[in-house]
Protein backbone atom coordinates (compact mmCIF):
# COMPACT_ATOMS: atom_id res chain seq x y z
CA UNK A 1 0.00 0.00 0.00
CA UNK A 2 0.95 3.46 -0.53
CA UNK A 3 0.42 6.48 1.15
CA UNK A 4 0.23 10.26 0.76
CA UNK A 5 1.26 12.83 3.29
CA UNK A 6 -0.38 16.05 4.07
CA UNK A 7 0.27 19.05 6.72
CA UNK A 8 0.64 22.11 7.64
CA UNK A 9 3.58 23.97 7.29
CA UNK A 10 4.49 27.33 9.67
CA UNK A 11 6.47 30.10 7.79
CA UNK A 12 8.09 33.38 9.05
CA UNK A 13 4.58 35.37 9.13
CA UNK A 14 3.41 32.53 11.80
CA UNK A 15 0.95 31.80 8.48
CA UNK A 16 0.30 28.13 8.31
CA UNK A 17 0.39 26.83 3.98
CA UNK A 18 -0.99 23.24 3.20
CA UNK A 19 1.34 20.84 1.53
CA UNK A 20 0.98 17.14 0.51
CA UNK A 21 3.23 14.43 -1.08
CA UNK A 22 2.85 12.50 -4.00
CA UNK A 23 1.69 8.44 -3.06
CA UNK A 24 5.29 7.40 -1.42
CA UNK A 25 5.74 3.23 0.14
CA UNK A 26 5.25 2.69 3.74
CA UNK A 27 8.72 3.47 4.76
CA UNK A 28 9.30 6.06 2.94
CA UNK A 29 6.27 8.13 4.09
CA UNK A 30 7.02 7.81 7.55
CA UNK A 31 10.78 8.44 6.71
CA UNK A 32 9.36 11.87 5.66
CA UNK A 33 6.72 12.37 8.37
CA UNK A 34 9.98 11.57 10.75
CA UNK A 35 11.85 14.51 8.87
CA UNK A 36 8.90 17.24 8.70
CA UNK A 37 8.22 16.67 12.61
CA UNK A 38 11.95 17.50 12.98
CA UNK A 39 11.88 20.97 11.69
CA UNK A 40 9.46 21.77 14.30
CA UNK A 41 7.51 23.98 11.81
CA UNK A 42 4.99 21.32 10.67
CA UNK A 43 1.31 20.34 12.40
CA UNK A 44 -1.45 18.43 11.43
CA UNK A 45 0.31 15.85 9.96
CA UNK A 46 -1.71 12.86 8.37
CA UNK A 47 -0.92 10.16 6.16
CA UNK A 48 -3.51 8.77 3.31
CA UNK A 49 -3.68 5.54 1.96
CA UNK A 50 -5.14 4.92 -1.46
CA UNK A 51 -8.63 4.45 0.24
CA UNK A 52 -8.44 7.39 1.97
CA UNK A 53 -8.05 6.47 5.33
CA UNK A 54 -5.75 8.32 7.59
CA UNK A 55 -2.92 7.95 9.89
CA UNK A 56 -1.24 10.06 12.30
CA UNK A 57 2.46 9.63 12.30
CA UNK A 58 2.35 7.26 15.99
CA UNK A 59 -0.42 5.24 13.96
CA UNK A 60 1.70 4.73 10.46
CA UNK A 61 4.74 3.07 12.91
CA UNK A 62 2.36 0.80 14.76
CA UNK A 63 0.92 -0.42 11.31
CA UNK A 64 3.84 -0.39 9.67
CA UNK A 65 5.75 -3.05 12.32
CA UNK A 66 2.40 -5.12 12.83
CA UNK A 67 2.45 -5.98 8.17
CA UNK A 68 6.05 -6.14 8.27
CA UNK A 69 6.03 -9.83 8.45
CA UNK A 70 2.76 -10.03 6.23
CA UNK A 71 2.86 -10.27 2.68
CA UNK A 72 3.18 -6.69 0.93
CA UNK A 73 4.74 -4.79 -1.98
CA UNK A 74 2.32 -7.50 -4.46
CA UNK A 75 3.02 -8.24 -8.27
CA UNK A 76 1.03 -10.68 -10.30
CA UNK A 77 1.80 -11.94 -13.80
CA UNK A 78 -0.98 -13.93 -15.35
CA UNK A 79 -1.92 -15.89 -18.42
CA UNK A 80 -4.09 -18.19 -19.69
CA UNK A 81 -3.47 -21.06 -22.62
CA UNK A 82 -6.96 -22.92 -24.04
CA UNK A 83 -7.14 -25.97 -25.69
CA UNK A 84 -10.35 -25.55 -28.14
CA UNK A 85 -10.05 -29.28 -29.37
CA UNK A 86 -10.49 -30.46 -25.41
CA UNK A 87 -12.24 -27.49 -23.55
CA UNK A 88 -9.43 -27.68 -21.12
CA UNK A 89 -7.32 -24.33 -20.06
CA UNK A 90 -4.22 -23.89 -18.53
CA UNK A 91 -3.85 -21.32 -15.83
CA UNK A 92 -0.05 -19.90 -14.80
CA UNK A 93 0.34 -16.74 -12.18
CA UNK A 94 3.63 -15.97 -11.45
CA UNK A 95 3.55 -13.55 -7.97
CA UNK A 96 6.27 -11.48 -6.71
CA UNK A 97 6.07 -10.06 -3.16
CA UNK A 98 7.62 -8.52 0.14
CA UNK A 99 7.56 -10.66 3.88
CA UNK A 100 9.85 -9.18 6.09
CA UNK A 101 12.84 -7.91 4.77
CA UNK A 102 13.31 -10.55 1.95
CA UNK A 103 11.19 -10.47 -1.60
CA UNK A 104 9.92 -13.67 -2.42
CA UNK A 105 8.34 -14.69 -6.32
CA UNK A 106 5.87 -17.84 -6.46
CA UNK A 107 5.10 -19.47 -9.52
CA UNK A 108 2.01 -21.59 -9.61
CA UNK A 109 -0.26 -23.62 -12.15
CA UNK A 110 -3.10 -25.26 -12.81
CA UNK A 111 -5.39 -27.06 -15.52
CA UNK A 112 -8.77 -26.96 -15.61
CA UNK A 113 -11.94 -28.28 -18.02
CA UNK A 114 -14.89 -27.25 -19.85
CA UNK A 115 -14.43 -23.51 -20.77
CA UNK A 116 -15.44 -22.01 -23.90
CA UNK A 117 -12.75 -19.33 -25.33
CA UNK A 118 -9.34 -18.12 -24.34
CA UNK A 119 -10.85 -15.16 -22.68
CA UNK A 120 -12.56 -17.64 -20.13
CA UNK A 121 -9.43 -18.82 -19.57
CA UNK A 122 -7.42 -15.68 -19.28
CA UNK A 123 -10.16 -14.55 -16.45
CA UNK A 124 -9.45 -18.12 -14.68
CA UNK A 125 -6.19 -17.34 -14.52
CA UNK A 126 -6.89 -14.11 -12.74
CA UNK A 127 -9.13 -15.28 -10.24
CA UNK A 128 -6.77 -18.16 -10.12
CA UNK A 129 -4.24 -15.69 -8.86
CA UNK A 130 -6.62 -14.01 -6.34
CA UNK A 131 -6.74 -17.40 -4.79
CA UNK A 132 -3.14 -17.76 -4.43
CA UNK A 133 -3.37 -14.21 -2.71
CA UNK A 134 -5.65 -15.17 -0.65
CA UNK A 135 -4.25 -18.43 0.84
CA UNK A 136 -1.12 -15.81 1.37
CA UNK A 137 -3.09 -14.09 3.61
CA UNK A 138 -3.14 -11.19 1.47
CA UNK A 139 -5.66 -8.16 2.19
CA UNK A 140 -6.30 -4.29 2.58
CA UNK A 141 -3.26 -4.13 0.32
CA UNK A 142 -2.61 -2.49 -3.10
CA UNK A 143 -1.98 -5.00 -6.01
CA UNK A 144 -0.68 -4.59 -9.31
CA UNK A 145 -2.17 -7.14 -11.73
CA UNK A 146 -0.03 -7.45 -15.53
CA UNK A 147 -1.45 -9.32 -18.27
CA UNK A 148 -0.71 -9.65 -22.00
CA UNK A 149 -4.62 -10.00 -21.77
CA UNK A 150 -6.33 -6.06 -22.72
CA UNK A 151 -10.27 -7.50 -23.03
CA UNK A 152 -9.72 -8.35 -19.17
CA UNK A 153 -7.84 -5.81 -18.37
CA UNK A 154 -9.42 -3.39 -20.30
CA UNK A 155 -12.81 -5.54 -18.99
CA UNK A 156 -11.80 -4.95 -15.23
CA UNK A 157 -11.39 -1.34 -15.15
CA UNK A 158 -14.61 -0.76 -17.03
CA UNK A 159 -12.96 1.01 -19.99
CA UNK A 160 -14.43 -1.60 -22.63
CA UNK A 161 -17.68 -2.95 -21.94
CA UNK A 162 -18.44 -6.62 -21.72
CA UNK A 163 -21.33 -8.41 -23.58
CA UNK A 164 -20.65 -12.27 -23.12
CA UNK A 165 -22.91 -13.46 -19.71
CA UNK A 166 -19.97 -16.04 -19.18
CA UNK A 167 -17.17 -13.56 -19.20
CA UNK A 168 -19.29 -11.36 -16.76
CA UNK A 169 -19.99 -14.55 -14.54
CA UNK A 170 -16.32 -14.14 -14.33
CA UNK A 171 -15.61 -10.62 -13.96
CA UNK A 172 -18.55 -10.87 -10.88
CA UNK A 173 -15.97 -13.02 -9.37
CA UNK A 174 -12.95 -11.37 -9.72
CA UNK A 175 -15.01 -7.86 -8.28
CA UNK A 176 -16.41 -9.90 -5.37
CA UNK A 177 -13.03 -11.64 -4.52
CA UNK A 178 -10.61 -8.62 -4.69
CA UNK A 179 -13.84 -6.51 -2.37
CA UNK A 180 -13.60 -9.15 -0.04
CA UNK A 181 -10.15 -8.99 0.58
CA UNK A 182 -9.98 -5.36 0.81
CA UNK A 183 -7.40 -5.17 -2.26
CA UNK A 184 -6.91 -1.87 -4.14
CA UNK A 185 -5.86 -2.98 -7.78
CA UNK A 186 -3.19 -1.49 -10.62
CA UNK A 187 -4.42 -3.17 -14.11
CA UNK A 188 -1.45 -3.01 -16.46
CA UNK A 189 -1.09 -4.18 -19.75
CA UNK A 190 2.02 -5.75 -20.83
CA UNK A 191 3.05 -7.03 -24.22
CA UNK A 192 3.53 -10.99 -24.49
CA UNK A 193 6.90 -11.29 -24.48
CA UNK A 194 7.14 -9.65 -20.92
CA UNK A 195 5.14 -12.49 -19.72
CA UNK A 196 6.34 -15.32 -20.97
CA UNK A 197 6.63 -16.85 -17.50
CA UNK A 198 3.41 -16.82 -16.55
CA UNK A 199 2.71 -18.55 -20.67
CA UNK A 200 4.99 -20.88 -20.27
CA UNK A 201 3.35 -22.36 -16.87
CA UNK A 202 -0.20 -22.06 -18.53
CA UNK A 203 1.58 -23.98 -21.25
CA UNK A 204 2.77 -26.80 -18.88
CA UNK A 205 -0.34 -26.95 -17.12
CA UNK A 206 -1.70 -27.83 -20.13
CA UNK A 207 0.82 -30.67 -20.96
CA UNK A 208 -0.18 -31.96 -17.77
CA UNK A 209 3.03 -30.46 -15.58
CA UNK A 210 1.58 -29.34 -11.93
CA UNK A 211 3.94 -26.80 -10.69
CA UNK A 212 4.01 -25.24 -7.44
CA UNK A 213 7.07 -23.52 -5.96
CA UNK A 214 7.68 -20.30 -3.51
CA UNK A 215 11.49 -18.78 -4.36
CA UNK A 216 13.38 -16.70 -2.32
CA UNK A 217 15.42 -14.15 -4.69
CA UNK A 218 18.81 -13.14 -3.42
Amino acid sequence: MNYRLEWLYKIKSNEKVQFSSEMVSGETAIQIGEELEMTGKVSDLFFYDEKGTSWILKEMKKLMTEIEDDPHEITVYFDGGFQKETNQAGLGAVIFFKQGKKKYRIRANERIDELETNNEAEYAAFYYALNILEDLGVHHLSCEFKGDSQVVLKQLEGDWPCYEDTLNSWLDRIEEKIKTLGLVPKYTSIARKDNKEADKLATQALEGKEIFAKTLIL
